[in-house]
């Protein structure tokens, strides 16, 4: 909310997580197609608000320089419940879709207030489909605070969203905290929120309480993050 005139970069990141035998993605990227996401994108802030995505940046691709099938991902899990987070849930088949269980019933089901961003831009048709419809199954909602796996657990924090979550996961590097929470480092080190929320003081309760519990925070949109783990190797 401040630095009208400033354009800051943003990357929608796809997180793996591996061990026990478990392959962990959180988000899956946006949907093949873009234009209805860039049309309102592009309707707020001109073309250079659009988002791009790099062949090798197609989830089956990116997914395969690591040896990782879609197919073979044992969980998924969501933050927040938008278009670019859930995009290609469908692709992963036989995962388990871990998302917010507050998150699913204000972000979808029951809203408190009118939503500012339209529902098929927040899922899109055919992941409801596959999520309702087809492999219903396959989803898990998620209480405030979860153990999806021994050394990963899920921490609703809201603030950018009602489905927004910290993903906790215990490393040799200590406690890496996944989270859309804040945008970038300058967030969390600041103690500057985000200007794109729905609960200033969500935000600044998750800030401190990611200060407390978590050794690494990756924000899931700084290109920051590709800097400070060359590669995108956390640990």
């Amino acid at each position: 909310m401040d630095r009208w005139d400033d354009w800051e970069e943003l990357y929608f990141y796809m997180v793996v997580a591996r061990g026990g035998n478990k392959t962990v993605i959180i988000n899956t990227g946006p949907p093949p197609d873009l234009t209805a996401l860039n049309a309102r994108w592009t309707a707020a802030f001109g073309e250079r608000g659009a988002l791009k995505r790099a062949a090798n940046e197609v989830p089956e691709r990116a997914l395969g320089e690591l040896d990782i099938v879609p197919g073979e991902v044992d969980f998924v899990l969501v933050t927040p419940l938008q278009a670019y987070a859930v995009g290609n849930i469908p692709l992963f088949h036989n995962a388990t879709v871990c998302i917010s269980r507050r998150g699913w019933i204000e972000d979808f089901h029951a809203p408190e207030y009118e939503m500012h961003v339209p529902r098929k831009l927040r899922i899109p048709d055919n992941v409801l489909t596959y999520l309702t419809l087809e492999a219903p199954e396959k989803v898990r909602l998620l209480g405030d605070e979860e153990e999806i796996l021994p050394g990963v657990k899920a921490v609703w924090v809201g603030g950018h969203h009602r489905s927004s979550v910290a993903y906790l996961i215990e490393t040799e590097q200590g406690t890496v905290a996944v989270t859309d929470c804040c945008f970038k480092y300058g967030n969390i080190e600041r103690n500057h929120p985000l200007g794109i929320m729905e609960s200033l003081p969500e935000c600044l309760a998750a800030y401190d309480f990611l200060g407390r519990e978590a050794d690494i925070v990756i924000p899931l949109y700084d290109p920051e993050v590709l800097k400070r783990f060359p590669e995108g190797k956390v640990a």
